[in-house]
């Protein structure tokens, strides 16, 4: 399930999919009530990254929790890992570079930019976290 989630969590981003604005949100619908995907999988595509904190920003973090709970912290630290250690065009890369792309991406003011701003530190945490359990092997 994190695997499919891996490669599905910016589905949201799709011209004919955008109804809030908000990928995770619009991903996660289209994949549960289009796609019929696997709850677990819309969960984690609703939750990837901290969307949280863009959904509280955004007014929409009633809607994101009732309708895709939150997963167990650890799915959610692998889910953000993937997301965050690699670039749009799948290449590795680091955390901190990830994050600097994307708010270069949207630029000062940007809610998108914002809201990665305030995620930024447990963003880190995740993929630390991650990288400890990669390397304990």
């Amino acid at each position: 399930m994190l695997v499919a989630s891996a490669w599905l969590h910016d589905v949201g981003y799709a011209p004919d999919l955008v109804v809030t604005g908000m990928h995770q949100l619009d991903g996660a619908r289209y994949l549960r009530d289009v796609a019929k995907a696997d709850d677990l999988v819309c969960r984690l595509v609703a939750h990837h990254s901290c969307a949280h904190i863009e959904a509280r920003n955004r007014g929409l973090a009633e809607q994101l929790a009732s309708e895709f709970p939150p997963v167990a912290e650890l799915l959610s630290d692998a889910i953000t890992y993937a997301d965050m250690t690699t670039t749009p065009d799948g290449e590795p890369v680091e955390v901190e570079q990830r994050l600097a792309e994307i708010l270069s991406r949207y630029g000062d003011g940007d809610l998108v930019a914002e809201s990665i701003r305030e995620a930024s530190p447990l963003i880190i945490g995740s993929v630390q976290r991650v990288s400890a359990l990669l390397a304990a092997g």
